[in-house]
């Protein structure tokens, strides 16, 4: 593409209003690591929900809806749409726990709930696996698509891209700290938003598409592979069962719960945690959990899918794509670069907006997780395992050193990946069976650490086992590798609970005392603590558990009804727009009056 001297003008101006406010910051996070790793536990609601928005909002997302629309069609979202469940229940019965923790890191917190060396050991275990491999496969999945992006907007080599956006984050998250990235995000949410309502704008005005109406009527006409319908919302059951399965019934029945997945992780855990400890009271944490949730859910998916949806016309196959665009790398030629391939139709100014909005969009992630990764490495290995006792100064450093290693590694693994899609499913993979047990720790004593040292050991190898069997031609297909690693994770993590050694009752007492976890799960502990029944009672009392049930039945249709009244009313269904709007200010109705009584 060729950009006009004001595409330019806007695209420097956007990332110079989003990066200079985060140089005021570099000399507070400095401090301590408290300060450089949690912004001093001083985070308002408002901000810290903003910044998980954001952070959820990076470089690839677009590519990924684009890439489940081409695919699955529209139905194809409820892989992500199904995590509203998780992220609900994280605002009402775990928010509060965690930052009643006071930990700094959510790996903390295993030395706080389990006890002697296996604690320590699944903390150091965790700092690595997740601070580093699994953040490094997030990061390059991010940077692949930003690569993607660079190769169809101005022809750049992969290694052109990672140099670029490695040189700006790295720089960036290492000079300031989580109050750097806080408030990058704030100013990146509104300058990306902005740049994708009007991608989907120019989109739909394209003679190709002919407007929403256009859109409809044409993509009605149209039918994909099996007879798919890419419009509909759900999927058809009646003429391909399988598909339905793996983007409906896996996601709702078991996915939301029994998946680890960054930024919907069951009972709330990495960079979500990370807001929620930094929240400066445990209203706040929720508070920026429940912005969150109806940001991520209803505020963004639209623009991106009718991105998606309008790209079938212009590009319905990809050598269509290859075609437009002769000088890109054939291997970077996927589904998911349908999005930035429809950049181009874009007049002079939007895209300098645009290009602006995606280095926001690929900034606020990265930044994020290199912030994330390096508060593991440094706060919960180096400083716990290998340098104790040094000068928060020292640790800081450190924490700066690790940022660039992070960021180095990470753009290795991007001349390996291919797809958003395939990295998505990669994720999932590897994080199945672990959920049900990050949500049941909060609630059950018998858990130990051995039960999450035999759950994630398990969830890999068993899907290196699916890896293998693939490659050897052997493919169950994606939603039942999914479900058998599931299982066969839950059944190992069990087993570990009632046959492993128990974690010391002192440490789970003085955990009760400090947290005040709800239910039958902690009776025995509650005895040994001296708390009497009718103390415990009291205590649940103000948590109110039957109320923040139906909080979380009521948020959840808020968010799903919000989001299927948007679209219906884009499809010019404005009967079924209407009743479900009625959906949404009965549960809006309701969620309010939930809220005001439990947070009073």
């Amino acid at each position: 593409m060729n950009l006009q001297p004001v595409d330019w003008l806007i695209a420097i101006a956007s990332v110079l209003i989003c990066f200079l406010p985060a140089l005021a910051f570099s000399r507070r996070s400095g401090k301590d690591t408290s300060e450089y790793f949690a912004s001093g536990r001083a985070v308002p609601w408002w901000l810290a929900g903003i910044s998980m928005v954001a952070t959820t909002f990076s470089s690839d997302t677009p590519n990924l809806v684009t890439n489940f629309v081409r695919t699955q069609g529209v139905a194809g979202n409820w892989q992500w749409w199904a995590f509203t469940l998780t992220g609900v229940a994280t605002v009402f019965f775990y928010a509060r726990l965690w930052r009643r923790s006071g930990v700094l890191t959510d790996l903390e917190f295993y030395e706080l709930r389990y006890s002697d060396r296996a604690a320590s050991a699944v903390r150091g275990f965790r700092a690595i696996y997740l601070g580093f491999f699994f953040n490094c496969i997030i990061m390059a999945s991010v940077n692949l698509a930003a690569c993607k992006i660079a190769g169809i907007l101005f022809g750049l080599e992969r290694w052109q891209t990672l140099l670029a956006v490695g040189l700006l984050n790295v720089a960036f998250a290492a000079h300031s700290g989580l109050w750097g990235v806080l408030v990058i995000d704030m100013i990146q949410f509104f300058i990306k938003m902005a740049a994708v309502i009007a991608a989907a704008y120019f989109a739909l005005q394209l003679p190709q598409v002919g407007g929403l109406s256009g859109l409809v009527e044409k993509l009605s006409a149209v039918r994909g592979p099996g007879g798919l319908n890419y419009l509909k919302m759900l999927p058809d059951f009646t003429s391909n069962w399988e598909l339905a399965t793996a983007v409906f019934l896996m996601p709702l029945a078991v996915q939301w719960w029994a998946v680890w997945y960054p930024g919907s992780e069951p009972g709330g855990g990495s960079y979500i945690a990370q807001r929620m400890l930094a929240s400066k009271s445990e209203r706040d944490a929720l508070g920026g959990t429940l912005f969150f949730n109806v940001a991520h859910y209803v505020l963004r998916p639209w623009p991106w899918i009718l991105v998606g949806l309008a790209s079938l016309l212009v590009y319905p196959e990809l050598s269509d794509i290859q075609k437009a665009f002769p000088h890109l790398d054939p291997a970077l030629v996927g589904h998911d670069i349908a999005y930035p391939a429809m950049l181009k139709f874009l007049p002079a100014g939007w895209i300098g907006l645009m290009v602006g909005g995606l280095i926001a969009a690929n900034s606020s992630t990265i930044l994020t997780h290199l912030n994330w990764g390096a508060s593991y490495l440094v706060h919960d290995y180096y400083r716990r395992f290998l340098r104790r006792g040094e000068s928060e100064r020292h640790y800081v450093a450190a924490g700066r050193v690790a940022t660039v290693l992070l960021f180095l590694a990470s753009s290795s693994l991007v001349f390996v990946l291919e797809t958003a899609q395939d990295n998505f499913n990669i994720i999932l993979q590897v994080g199945a069976g672990t959920g049900l047990l990050y949500l049941m720790r909060w609630f059950w004593w018998r858990i130990t650490a051995w039960c999450e040292i035999a759950a994630m050991s398990s969830s890999f190898a068993i899907s290196i086992l699916f890896l293998f069997l693939r490659k050897g031609g052997v493919a169950l297909g994606t939603h039942l590798e999914l479900f058998l690693t599931v299982i066969g994770t839950t059944l190992c993590w069990v087993a570990a609970a009632y046959l492993g050694p128990q974690t010391d009752r002192q440490a789970l007492v003085e955990f009760y005392r400090k947290v005040k976890p709800f239910g039958p799960g902690w009776r025995p502990i509650r005895e040994a603590a001296g708390v009497s029944e009718a103390e415990a009672a009291a205590a649940a009392r103000s948590d109110n558990i039957p109320l923040a049930l139906l909080g979380w039945l009521c948020g959840t249709a808020v968010i799903w009804s919000s989001l299927f009244t948007v679209g219906n009313f884009l499809y010019g269904r404005t009967g079924i727009a209407v009743g479900l709007f009625g959906v949404f200010l009965a549960s809006g109705t309701g969620l309010i009056v939930i809220i005001r009584r439990l947070w009073r």
